[in-house]
């Protein structure tokens, strides 16, 4: 699990759904509120797809329920991912990184520092 922290936000790169459940909630616990949390995935094909073929958990209904109440859930193509990376503080280069950790199935959780 790699994880990220500058001055603006916190990122972590998780294995599935139910851990980026478990990290937002620690979020929460530590100050952060619904605002300043984002949960970031690939949209819901891909991350069948990926998740069929790396033999991944991804995000269900269930969990996509649990970040309606906890968390900003976001999925979308990879440009579309970089960019809402970048916008919370993070470089191109870091974007970048972490949009391929998405690529494998993973999920992002980012705080953004108020």
């Amino acid at each position: 699990m790699n994880s990220s922290t500058n001055a603006k936000s916190y990122a972590k790169v998780v294995e599935n759904g139910i851990q980026a459940v478990e990290e937002v909630n620690q979020l929460r616990s530590s100050g952060y509120v619904y605002d300043d949390i984002f949960v970031l995935a690939h949209d819901g094909d891909r991350s069948e797809r990926i998740a069929e073929t790396a033999d991944a958990d991804k995000i269900g209904i269930k969990e996509e329920g649990m970040f309606d109440a906890l968390a900003n859930l976001f999925r979308s193509r990879g440009d579309e991912l970089r960019a809402k990376i970048t916008s919370l503080g993070f470089t191109e280069a870091e974007a970048q990184f972490y949009e391929k950790e998405l690529d494998l199935g993973k999920v992002l959780v980012i705080a953004k520092k108020a």
